[in-house]
């Protein structure tokens, strides 16, 4: 209420009038609250209600007969026989405000006919907070249901008036997701008389009209609409009557959208849909629908779970035909949804990252079936190179895979979300008899036809020539070049392809991958030995491994070995936590700087921690790159070179009997036992064992030879049994090498500049002519190293106001297949009219910055709209 308005007027009484006494009645105490407000110069407020009346007539007539009252009465006159202050009354003023008129103008509204509506909401406006909320949301052209939706929306604590926005608000404000409890604020609208206006918005809105409404229904009715719309078969008998109109299912459409879409009220989505799902026994409708029928179908969690678990069982199946693409879009769909998307956060009736990683290991376990399906009986090849190679070019895979799936399905069972663990079996199968068995029995017959009495790999390195091959050149080149060497203990082939490809989508950072033949047997204290400068390895009579003499199995050993190149060795952990300067000040006197990492190697070669270890190698892979990074953006690095001492085997499944090689004792002569290797003297011949010599395998002096066991097998199962390495399985001895360089010319370096894939809409001159419009997207080329996956989110918007739901897509294929690309969005309208001529905007904007990407202008000209 206007205070400068009432003050006004009584300050015309007493000064303009020269009135002394002015009398206020207030039976409805609607202006108590503005006495304090009024201030009037002179005047003295006397409340009737807190004085004897006889006092106040000695008062006003012989203690201050001059002196000028304000006597307010929060009730009605008296009847004149009644009133002991009729006399004073006769020659006094009387005031009254028009609560009505001054509402109006003090709301700023213009239609007079609306002074009965706010005289009927006097209870509503009797408190000057909800006045003075009221008053932002109001304009001058509101109606009367217009200005209930508003009082409304003030009561609900709604952010904006609109009917979605309150209905939201409404209810979120619902306890605990327990339908049959109202929130608070719905007793406000009881209380202020605004009900009966909710349900005729309800029934303007969305069609909802019964004899006895309750939000309970309406909130139903809402989200089995919303679910019909989106499903893509007929909706169950068991739930068509529960459904809202045409008109009123667009409006649902929308209104839930941007429900699940709100960073605030969001939540309360989560445990009404749950709430909505259990009472109309949802789970029992579900059976007679398809995946392909609930792809685009966000209502309800329960949902989301049938979709994981039946394409689950799809992968497991049809494993022997298995179709990635098509498997791939229904995951990426639904990773891109409400339930499953990663940016939104996790909440007990939103597991999002659970559900995340169960759509990420389905995936990876198709393409490992479909890698399976395409080399499937052809691991056969010529000779040992060509082995070799393939498993550099593509057969890596199989382990990556392998990984990615037991990675993802570890997270999830890790969050009681076991789904998976049927799957995991045909996993392994293939895995375990399907490649690494076959994989095995191939490599045999090569180191068998003369591979392990060489060890040489036409156009592959030894292991033992790496300092010379790959850093001495380097440092030849000038007095001033430095050389950073990141040796990672453990770390395999195909955790450095993925490392590597990560490095490649970093600004001015230019990574190659290569591999080179690891000695044998690939153990750690060999393996970092070859890696260091030398003129020669050799074995102690104890069976110690020696470069040029000098012991290499410690940190310290080691950098006494750098320092005849002016070299200096740092533990990876000791080297990032120093700072810039510290950094530079330690690398300044030395040219080559061996950084050792030990991540894998630490997690995996326990039986207590051995289950980790495919989280070691995703720790490892981030932990390499932020050490990648530190070197050459704080310490001005131009050559760096990133390498293992070996590789390892990993299965999740603990190793039978079948993979223990029969052998009763270890032989004569033996210094050495390990789980994949012996070492030791004048080891005899052995037909359950490869036989051979560190000379040749390591250019190693000190007549040391070895066993290694055939094939993936161990000769015994002391400590951590999965986890392992040290014989000749292409996992273990295919050693990666990776060559990163600071590219400084402004030219290469544009080249080495990452952008998000471009994103278009199909056709031209857009015109929604139904309610309901599918839009074909495209991306603009393959995603890869330089160009990144974008995730967005299009609408259809009149100005910042979106006319539709705004839907969400991941555009991430790297196929060269344009047919790849393509993706479509179904876009729903509200419920109302839409001016044909006026121009509306089909917005992708980028889900993580909102940065728009893309507009395109949309003509709306619907034939008809049916009406309720």
């Amino acid at each position: 209420m206007d205070v400068r308005r009432i003050r006004d007027a009584l300050a015309s009484q007493f000064d303009t009038e020269s009135r002394r006494l002015v009398f206020w009645h207030d039976p409805d105490l609607e202006f108590e609250e503005v006495l304090p407000s009024l201030d009037l110069e002179g005047v003295t407020l006397l409340r009737l209600d807190e004085h004897p009346t006889l006092a106040v007539k000695v008062r006003l007539e012989q203690e201050d007969p001059t002196g000028r009252y304000l006597l307010y009465a929060p009730f009605a006159p008296a009847a004149p026989e009644q009133d002991w202050l009729l006399d004073i009354r006769l020659y006094s003023a009387s005031f009254s405000a028009d609560r009505a008129s001054m509402l109006l103008a003090d709301l700023g509204l213009a239609q007079q006919s609306l002074r009965q509506h706010l005289a009927e909401r006097a209870k509503f406006f009797a408190n000057r907070e909800r006045l003075d909320r009221l008053k932002k949301l109001v304009g001058p052209s509101d109606d009367a249901l217009d200005i209930d939706r508003k009082i409304i929306a003030v009561l609900t604590k709604a952010d904006q008036p609109e009917l979605f926005n309150v209905l939201i608000s409404l209810f979120d404000g619902i306890p605990s997701g327990n339908l049959d409890t109202p929130p608070p604020a719905w007793e406000d609208m009881e209380k202020y008389e605004v009900q009966p206006a909710f349900w005729v918005l309800a029934a303007s809105h969305f069609g909802y009209q019964e004899q006895a409404p309750s939000l309970k229904n309406l909130l139903i009715r809402l989200l089995v609409s919303d679910f019909a719309h989106a499903c893509r078969a007929p909706l169950p008998d068991g739930l068509k009557h529960l459904t809202l109109s045409r008109q009123g299912t667009a409006n649902a459409v929308v209104c839930l959208a941007q429900w699940r879409d709100s960073s605030t009220r969001g939540s309360s989505y989560e445990t009404l849909s749950a709430a909505v799902a259990e009472a109309v026994k949802l789970e029992h409708h579900l059976g007679s629908l398809e995946i392909e029928d609930l792809t685009e179908v966000k209502t309800f969690l329960l949902v989301e779970k049938t979709i994981a678990r039946r394409l689950r069982d799809r992968v497991m199946e049809t494993s022997d035909a298995i179709k990635p693409e098509a498997i791939r879009a229904i995951a990426s769909r639904r990773q891109d949804g409400y339930w499953a998307a990663p940016a939104l956060p996790d909440t007990g009736f939103a597991p999002r990252r659970a559900l995340h990683a169960v759509y990420q290991a389905l995936q990876a376990a198709t393409d490992l079936l479909a890698l399976r399906n395409q080399h499937l009986g052809s691991l056969t090849q010529p000779d040992a190179t060509a082995l070799f190679r393939a498993y550099t070019g593509a057969l890596f895979r199989f382990d990556q895979l392998y990984r990615h799936f037991c990675e993802a399905a570890d997270f999830a069972e890790s969050r009681d979300w076991d789904i998976l663990k049927s799957l995991r079996k045909k996993v392994e199968k293939a895995y375990g008899n399907g490649f690494l068995t076959e994989l095995a029995l191939e490599w045999n017959t090569h180191l068998e036809a003369g591979l392990l009495g060489l060890w040489r790999i036409e156009g592959v390195p030894n292991q033992q020539a790496f300092y010379e091959r790959e850093v001495a050149p380097v440092l030849a080149k000038g007095a001033d070049r430095r050389v950073f060497v990141i040796v990672s203990d453990a770390f395999r082939y195909e955790a450095a392809q993925e490392l590597a490809e990560q490095l490649n989508g970093k600004y001015r950072f230019d990574a190659e991958l290569s591999a080179q033949l690891g000695v044998l047997p690939s153990y750690t204290g060999l393996g970092m030995a070859a890696l260091l400068p030398h003129n020669g390895l050799d074995y102690s009579e104890s069976g110690v491994i020696r470069v040029d003499g000098l012991p290499c199995g410690s940190l310290e050993q080691r950098g006494k070995v750098l320092e005849s190149v002016q070299g200096v060795a740092v533990k990876a952990e000791t080297f990032m936590a120093m700072k810039k300067d510290e950094g530079r000040a330690f690398i300044k006197p030395h040219r080559v700087v061996y950084v050792y990492h030990n991540q894998i190697d630490a997690v995996g070669d326990s039986a207590s921690t051995e289950d980790d270890t495919f989280a070691a190698v995703r720790k490892a892979i981030d932990e390499l790159a932020d050490l990648v990074s530190k070197i050459i953006n704080s310490l001005n690095g131009n050559h760096l070179l990133l390498t293992a001492d070996h590789g390892f085997l990993f299965r999740e499944t603990p190793p039978g009997e079948t993979d223990k090689n029969s052998l009763n004792e270890k032989p004569a002569g033996t210094l050495k036992a390990k789980k994949r290797y012996l070492l030791g003297r004048h080891l005899p011949n052995s037909d359950k064992a490869y036989r051979g010599s560190t000379a040749t395998t390591a250019g190693a002096g000190g007549d040391m030879e070895f066993w290694v066991p055939k094939g993936a097998n161990r000769f015994h199962f002391v400590g951590g049994s999965r986890f392992v390495h040290g014989g000749a399985m292409l996992q273990e001895i295919v050693v990666p090498i990776i060559r990163v360089q600071h590219v400084k010319e402004v030219g290469k370096a544009a080249k080495t500049k990452t952008r998000t894939v471009g994103v278009s809409v199909l056709g031209s001159n857009f015109k929604v002519t139904t309610n309901r419009h599918r839009f074909q997207l495209i991306q603009t080329e393959p995603v890869g190293e330089r160009v990144k996956p974008i995730t967005l989110k299009i609408g259809i918007y009149d100005g910042d106001d979106p006319v539709t739901n705004v839907e969400t897509l991941s555009f991430d294929s790297t196929s060269p297949d344009m047919n790849q690309w393509k993706k479509t969005v179904s876009l729903t309208l509200e419920g109302r009219r839409f001016d044909s001529k006026k121009v509306f905007v089909l917005i992708l904007r980028d889900a993580e910055t909102g940065v728009e990407e893309a507009r395109f202008d949309v003509t709306i000209d619907l034939a008809f709209i049916n009406d309720f």
